[in-house]
């Protein structure tokens, strides 16, 4: 394990925390709105260390999306922000909206990234088959019949394939659209209810949601198996389904490599 910086030095830390992305103009900074949530803590931590953090997050997540477990790293010269954990988590909480909680603090090696380190990350998308004022604004909404076990087929045949490009974003900065999912599946959670799960090293924009969209047509019977298949190969986004809605999307889990923490 890696040692312990002195806390009187600059120190690195990563962030456990969950957000609502409902009316957030997603995780990462931008130009144009300072409505991110990004801005938004590294403003509010900024102003309680009573010095200028630059908070990096583990990926970013679009408009709508939310957050049940994101990781994210700052530097700082707080000496106590470990040995007085409780009151800074405490102290962020109060400052933050509603809309966002800060979970833990660890410390971590001074070279460890909340982004480039992570090794694996998982995301939840949540379907419901008949009209339910209580869970809609967390869930999608999509009636008729669906063969989930069909899509079910359509998921397990993700694990063959590394390049997503039939489900990316057009025009993003990534250098290769090259994924490897470990899981995907479908599983009941409720009376007409369902949730996606998926995990692979790294996304690119807008997958999951494209993933998702693409996956109905199979479960709808107006793409096959073969087709499917025959989509991602072809590395065209016209190919591929339409997003989803952002709304009913969770990143809910960042795994790293042990060595990144401190002891």
């Amino acid at each position: 394990m890696r040692k312990v910086k002195y806390l009187w030095q600059m120190a690195r830390y990563f962030l456990k925390l969950s957000y609502n992305g409902t009316h957030f103009n997603g995780w990462q900074v931008q130009d144009n709105t300072a409505n991110t949530v990004q801005q938004v803590i590294q403003e509010k931590i900024s102003l309680l260390l009573k010095e200028e953090i630059e908070l990096v997050g583990c990926g970013r997540t679009d408009t709508g999306v939310h957050a049940k477990n994101y990781m994210a790293h700052f530097d700082s010269q707080c000496p106590d922000l470990i040995t007085n954990k409780k009151f800074w988590i405490s102290k962020f909480n109060m400052i933050l909206p509603i809309e966002i909680s800060i979970q833990n603090i660890t410390q971590v090696d001074e070279k460890a990234h909340a982004r480039f380190d992570a090794i694996s990350r998982t995301y939840y998308y949540f379907l419901h088959q008949y009209k339910n004022p209580f869970i809609e604004r967390f869930s999608y909404y999509s009636y008729g019949d669906i063969d989930f076990e069909l899509m079910n087929k359509a998921a397990l045949s993700l694990l063959e394939f590394q390049d997503f490009t039939s489900f990316s974003k057009l025009h993003t900065q990534s250098k290769t659209n090259n994924c490897k999912i470990t899981k995907a599946l479908w599983q009941k959670i409720g009376e007409n209810e369902w949730r996606f799960t998926i995990s692979a090293d790294r996304f690119l924009r807008g997958m999951v949601r494209a993933i998702v969209g693409t996956l109905l047509l199979v479960g709808r019977n107006k793409m096959t198996l073969d087709e499917f298949k025959k989509t991602i190969e072809a590395k065209d986004r016209s190919k591929a389904g339409n997003n989803v809605p952002a709304h009913a999307l969770f990143l809910t889990r960042i795994e790293y490599p042990k060595d990144c923490y401190c002891e």
